[in-house]
C-alpha cells in the first residue's frame, strides 16, 4: 500500500499552477511507494485568513489518511495556523514546510493570518516538523526561517543554498526526510 502525502499549495493568484512543479518534483524524488494528493485551494478575499483554515479543515478531514503533509509558502503558514488553533481528530505524523512566511501582523491585512503567541505549545504533540528555506528566496526573506527556529527549537531546519522560492534545484532533501521518517 502506498504511503499518502497531502500537498498544500502556496497562495497568490497562480499558486496552484506554480506549485505543480513542486508536486511533480516531489513525486519523482519519492518514487512509486508514495501517492501525492494535490487539491486546489481557492482563497476568499473577504475572510480574515483568506478562507484558508476552513478549506484546510475540509481537506484534512477528507484526507485523514495522509500522515504526511507538505505545504509551500502561504499554505505552510496557514497549515501551522490551522494545526495550532484547531482540535484535530487525527494528527499528521509529520509536516514538511517549504519557504514558510512568518507573519508579524504589523500590517492590517496580516492580522487574520498571524500566528498566536502561544502557537508552539498548541501544535500537535509527536508530529515531526521540518522547515526548508532557500537562501536565495526573493519572495519570502530567509530570516523568516530564523523566526521559526526561535519559536520551535525542536523542529528540524534545512537551509538550502540555491533554488529560490520554488526550490528550482529540486526537492531531494525533502524526499529523503520523508523516506527517513
Amino acid at each position: 500500500m502506498k504511503k499518502q502525502v497531502l500537498f498544500i499549495q502556496g497562495g497568490g493568484n497562480n499558486g496552484y499552477e506554480a506549485d505543480k512543479k513542486l508536486v511533480t518534483a516531489l513525486e519523482r524524488e519519492l518514487g512509486t511507494d508514495y501517492k501525492i494528493s494535490y487539491p486546489e485551494i481557492h482563497g476568499d478575499e473577504n475572510a480574515a485568513d483568506f478562507g484558508w483554515t476552513k478549506q484546510l479543515e475540509k481537506l484534512l478531514d477528507k484526507h485523514s489518511d495522509a500522515g504526511i503533509v507538505v505545504a509551500h509558502s502561504f499554505g505552510a503558514s496557514m497549515l501551522l495556523k490551522y494545526f495550532s488553533e484547531h482540535k484535530l481528530s487525527k494528527k499528521p505524523a509529520a509536516m514538511f514546510l517549504l519557504a514558510t512566511p512568518y507573519w508579524d501582523g504589523k500590517e492590517e491585512w496580516q492580522k487574520g493570518i498571524k500566528l498566536k503567541d502561544d502557537f508552539p505549545g498548541n501544535l500537535p504533540e509527536d508530529t515531526h516538523i521540518f522547515f526548508y528555506h532557500c537562501h536565495d528566496d526573493e519572495e519570502i526573506p530567509f530570516d523568516n526561517l530564523t523566526s521559526y527556529r526561535h519559536k520551535l527549537p525542536d523542529a528540524t531546519f534545512r537551509e538550502i543554498k540555491n533554488g529560490g522560492h520554488q526550490f528550482e534545484d529540486g526537492l531531494g532533501l525533502v524526499a529523503n526526510d520523508i523516506k527517513n521518517l
